[in-house]
C-alpha cells in the first residue's frame, strides 16, 4: 500500500468518528446528560490517532516533501492550508477538554462549549479530509517525482508498521463506540 492508500484508509476510520461525535452530541442534549467516559474516549482517539498516528504522517513525511520539493505552491498550500486546519482542529479538540472539565466542576453553560466545540471539530475535519483526498493527495501524486513518493511511501509504511498498535487500539474504540451509538 502506498502511503496516500493508507492515509485515505485513516480518514475514513476518523470521518466515522466523526460521526460518533454528532451523535455523542445530539444524545448529551436531547437526554440533557454527557456522557464523559465516551467524551473523554473520542478525545483520545481524536488526539492519538487521528492527531499523533495520522498527521504525523501527513506532517512528517508528505507535508514536508511538498514544501521541500514543489516551491512557493507547495508552501502555501501546506504551511497556510493543512497546517492551519491541523491546528485549529487541535485548539477544538483542547477546548473540548476544557469544557468538559468546566461541566464536571458544575458550569452547567459549560454544555454549550462541549458541543460547540466537538461539532465545530467535526465540522473542520469533515471538509479537511474532503479536501486532501480529493486535492491535496493528488496534487502531490502528480507533481512529486517517483524518487521522492516512493521515500514518503518508504518512511510512512515504517513508521506504520511500527505502529500498527496504535492502529488497532483506536480502530476497537471507534468499533465499541459505534456499537453504542450508531
Amino acid at each position: 500500500m502506498n502511503a496516500v492508500d493508507l492515509m485515505v484508509e485513516e480518514h475514513a476510520y476518523i470521518k466515522r468518528m466523526l460521526k460518533v461525535v454528532r451523535k455523542v452530541c445530539f444524545e448529551s442534549l436531547e437526554n440533557h446528560k454527557v456522557n464523559y467516559d465516551d467524551f473523554y474516549l473520542i478525545i483520545d482517539f481524536i488526539r492519538n490517532y487521528a492527531d499523533c498516528h495520522h498527521h504525523k504522517k501527513e506532517e512528517n513525511f508528505l507535508f514536508n516533501k511538498m514544501v521541500e520539493n514543489l516551491g512557493a505552491l507547495g508552501e502555501k498550500t501546506v504551511k497556510y492550508g493543512m497546517l492551519v486546519e491541523h491546528d485549529l482542529g487541535r485548539y477544538y479538540i483542547m477546548t473540548l477538554d476544557k469544557s468538559l472539565k468546566d461541566l464536571k466542576n458544575g458550569n452547567k453553560e459549560a454544555l454549550l462549549d462541549v458541543i460547540a466545540n466537538a461539532i465545530s471539530y467535526a465540522d473542520l475535519l469533515e471538509r479537511h479530509i474532503e479536501k486532501e483526498n480529493n486535492v491535496i493527495y493528488k496534487f502531490a501524486q502528480r507533481e512529486l517525482d517517483d524518487q521522492v513518493l516512493k521515500s514518503i511511501d518508504d518512511d510512512c509504511c515504517k513508521f506504520e508498521s511500527s505502529n500498527l498498535h496504535v492502529r488497532d487500539k483506536y480502530v476497537s474504540i471507534l468499533e465499541k463506540l459505534e456499537l453504542k451509538y450508531l
